[in-house]
């Protein structure tokens, strides 16, 4: 039996769809797992010195690893609402932005890429953990924070106002869900055990959403401090068809993100395949 390193967040999204893969509730083809559960932005440092076999990442740094990594078509945050939020003590002109220290959730996450994709002008910008940024801005050490994951259903109870949806942006820009984040796996497993794991992990969504309850325990384990509403809601958000398998729409919307990337020259350019065959 070979055993594969697998990360992925603590967020409830990601400990729901994994319960199954890692607890042996679906069929792994002789392969286990072991698992390391971590910040996304450590996941995307991991990914970004090839530590892990399979790993959660936000698909900014895809566009810097996919000549080690391959995607999986399985796994994956992307959707519609359910993009990054920028907030503030105060309402303001997104305009405004221009001048004013940014708290981002990492130099690799996806929101700090459409940020940049929003306005590369925008440019005094502090990198912090994302469960630290509205607590910045609330103390006015920041004039504004980007947010993610969860903080998204909490940001009002902490007197915060919305200056701008980057997700409602991207989706007038191009017509398409945003790719958030998305499973990865090291080119050199071969084409086999990478098919293998990707159809278990397809396998282990399936499983999820046919026993939304069978993964409770393990959720709240790495989800204390949330309430039993904003797990929910962070699954029924974050957890969708794309989840399943990505479509050619979802894998579309994957290539416009990193081709704009790439005219930005946020990431390299590359002719590598993306997925597996």
């Amino acid at each position: 039996m070979s055993v594969l390193t697998l990360g992925f967040s603590p967020c409830p999204n990601d400990t729901f769809i994994f319960y199954p893969l890692v607890h042996g509730k679906v069929p792994t083809g002789g392969t286990s797992f072991l698992e390391r559960l971590e910040d996304v932005e450590t996941l995307n440092r991991l990914a970004l010195d090839g530590s892990l076999d399979i790993s959660k990442i936000s698909c900014h740094l895809l566009g810097h690893i996919r000549d080690d990594y391959l995607l999986l078509r399985s796994g994956g945050a992307l959707g519609r609402g359910c993009g990054p939020l920028v907030v503030a003590r105060r309402r303001f002109d997104p305009r405004e932005l221009r001048g004013k220290r940014l708290a981002l959730p990492g130099r690799y996450t996806t929101a700090s890429l459409l940020l940049r994709l929003f306005d590369p002008a925008l440019d005094s910008l502090v990198f912090m953990p994302f469960h630290e940024i509205m607590g910045a801005v609330k103390r006015g050490e920041v004039d504004a924070g980007v947010i993610i994951h969860e903080s998204r259903f909490t940001y009002r109870e902490e007197g915060l106002h919305s200056i701008i949806d980057l997700g409602e942006w991207w989706e007038r820009e191009t017509g398409q869900p945003l790719p958030l984040g998305g499973i990865v796996a090291r080119r050199d497993l071969g084409a086999k055990t990478l098919l293998t794991v990707e159809r278990a992990l397809r396998e282990s969504v399936l499983y999820a959403r046919a026993h939304p309850k069978a993964a409770l325990t393990y959720i709240r384990a790495h989800s204390q401090e949330m309430s039993d509403e904003v797990c929910a809601a962070h699954i029924n958000l974050y957890v969708n068809r794309y989840t399943v398998e990505l479509d050619p729409d979802g894998e579309t919307a994957v290539m416009t993100l990193l081709e704009r990337a790439e005219a930005a020259g946020v990431i390299p350019r590359s002719s590598r395949q993306l997925f597996i065959s």
